[in-house]
């Protein structure tokens, strides 16, 4: 199949795309580069450009007959989403109609969305299954919210499946170590204590240790970006073969808390650093885990990467070897 992955040279979509090329895929990468690397395209085609540049979307259709897309070109921050909130509903909500247009205009088929657990806001029960109520406290978390609403609208009106994958918590590096997370800045918990045990940063901050969990700190659901890549690939196979549409989330229905965290990269790393208690941060919620049954039954996705240890393994190769080292 030839496919248009958006968001190709970042952190999860150059995973997504290093699978789709070892499953024999064509692909297509579009990427401003903005946040991503082009040295994390390991394959198929790279084009420069933005997703709201329809003339642009138009030749890459046209040009390259593209049968499927798999969406993850995004702004993902959710602290700077509550400070410029315009930015994230253009990009992630108008931005991404204007690649959804193109899509319907030049008679693709299947779209694959990244989505976020996000959507979901302060949890009611966990494990968080699909049928949770959706009521998202921050606007990255309502723009992906709002777009899979906008999904639904158009498989309805002009027939375009879809499935939509609402991760938890990304983790983890390409195991042969040719691609990992490099953001700037950091903001995720395993990199950032992977860059204390390196020395990159002082100290590493546990913000709130008084919250209603066994030890005190938040809890999340880690899921091995590789294990990520896996679920879009098997998506878009499922949409060509006659899915139809429908959402899933993607987390390995493990919770690690922040501490548990922080002594497995000590482990791994075997270094010890400064750890410090600060206050909790707003909207933090004590505990965030998925409940993935439904994309095992429907889809056959089964996550390899369940152990902590194996997952910040991955990332500590990426990390001592420097990762991106031009960027």
């Amino acid at each position: 199949m030839k496919i248009l992955v958006t968001g190709g040279a970042g952190y999860i979509g150059s995973h997504v795309l290093k699978r789709l090329l070892e499953a024999g895929h064509d692909t297509v990468t579009l990427d401003n580069l903005s946040k991503g690397h082009k040295e994390a395209v390991l394959g198929g085609k790279f084009i420069e450009g933005d997703i709201g540049d329809k003339e642009l979307l138009d030749s890459i259709f046209t040009e390259h007959d593209i049968e499927g897309v798999i969406h993850l070109a995004a702004d993902s921050l959710v602290g700077e989403s509550m400070e410029d909130p315009g930015k994230y509903y253009h990009n992630n909500v108008a931005k991404a109609l204007n690649l959804l247009e193109a899509v319907v205009e030049n008679n693709v088929n299947y779209f694959v969305f990244s989505s976020t657990a996000a959507v979901y806001g302060e949890p009611e029960a966990v494990p968080i299954v699909e049928e949770h109520p959706t009521n998202p406290e921050n606007v990255y978390g309502e723009s992906k919210l709002f777009f899979e609403k906008i999904l639904k609208r158009y498989d309805e009106i002009h027939g375009l499946k879809y499935i939509s994958l609402r991760y938890f918590n990304a983790a983890g590096a390409d195991p042969e170590g040719k691609i990992g997370e490099a953001h700037d800045p950091e903001t995720h918990l395993i990199p950032i204590v992977l860059q204390t045990a390196l020395g990159i940063r002082d100290k590493i901050y546990i913000y709130g240790d008084d919250y209603p969990t066994k030890d005190g700190s938040c809890v999340r659901d880690y899921i091995h970006v590789n294990d990520l890549a896996d679920a879009h690939l098997l998506a878009v196979e499922a949409l060509a073969d006659g899915k139809n549409s429908d959402i899933y989330n993607l987390g390995c229905g493990d919770g690690y808390s922040v501490k548990e965290v922080i002594e497995t990269a000590k482990k791994v790393t075997q270094k010890d650093f400064e750890v410090e208690v600060s206050e909790r941060r707003a909207g933090d919620p004590a505990v965030l885990i998925a409940g993935s049954e439904k994309i095992k039954d429907h889809l056959g996705w089964q996550p390899e990467y369940q152990d902590l240890e194996k997952i910040i393994s991955t990332a500590w190769k990426w990390h001592k070897s420097g990762g991106f080292r031009d960027e």
